[in-house]
């Protein structure tokens, strides 16, 4: 299967999640799911339930994706005092990642975790100031119940994750979890690029799935990557100028 036509199942699989969510009035805002990654009714539950297992009460750690759908995750760890690296969105800016310190806050939790919050009141670091990470939240369009997963197709979260395995952030102890509704989980098979990401656990509101040991990007494969993509992520071209 060519890469033209990955993408295009990809973008098949999506579109019937999102049309779903729409048919099913799952979404937490007004406006259609298409084109983003959900914020699905019920992400209150999820994060709670994520809450309540193992791996969340023993991670210090969390590096989280900005979307809506996992704001209550990241609120949940900050008051649980883990410090939280959060994306900037789209990756836009040369250092990547919101350091939001619970000792250091200056408004609350619930507050700190927005991701239009966090711009005006945290520190942008890049990899070199990150601390290794215990648990990473990511955001999804779909999953299967393998832990095969989808984004809405621009790759941030997949680009997000490559660098930190590169530097030796994350690694076999790291657990990589999605939160979603439970209409996001499907049975198709999704097809993977070398950059994508499987996780090991999918939390909804009613459920835990575990997954089947996660696929990890060893690194970044320039040669997948778009000189659009290049050019629109100022981490990328510090990464591969060697600075």
């Amino acid at each position: 299967m060519t890469r033209t036509d990955v993408d295009a199942c990809k973008d098949t699989i999506r579109n019937q999640v999102w049309d779903l969510l729409d048919r099913h009035g799952a979404i937490a805002e007004a406006g259609s799911a298409h084109g983003r990654i959900p914020n699905f009714i019920g992400a209150d539950a999820a994060a709670d339930r994520l809450a309540e297992l193992q791996v969340w009460q023993d991670a210090a750690v969390v590096k989280a994706v900005p979307d809506k759908a996992q704001l209550p995750a990241r609120a949940r760890a900050l008051r649980e005092g883990k410090l939280v690296y959060m994306a900037v969105p789209k990756l836009a800016q040369p250092q990547p990642f919101y350091l939001l310190d619970p000792a250091e806050l200056t408004v609350a939790p619930e507050e700190a975790a927005s991701s239009r919050v966090a711009a005006s009141i945290a520190r942008n670091i890049g990899l070199d100031e990150l601390r290794p990470v215990d648990l990473i939240i990511c955001g999804s369009v779909a999953v299967n119940r393998g832990g095969v997963r989808l984004g809405k197709g621009a790759g941030y979260s997949d680009i997000e994750v490559a660098p930190l395995a590169q530097a030796g952030l994350i690694g076999a102890g790291t657990t990589i979890v999605t939160t979603v509704h439970s209409l996001q989980v499907v049975d198709t098979e999704i097809s993977e690029t070398r950059h994508d990401f499987s996780v090991d656990l999918i939390v909804t509101p009613d459920e835990v799935i575990t997954c089947s040991p996660p696929r990890r990007p060893a690194g970044l494969h320039w040669d997948d990557l778009s000189a659009q993509q290049i050019a629109a992520m100022p981490v990328l071209q510090s990464l591969r100028s060697g600075r």
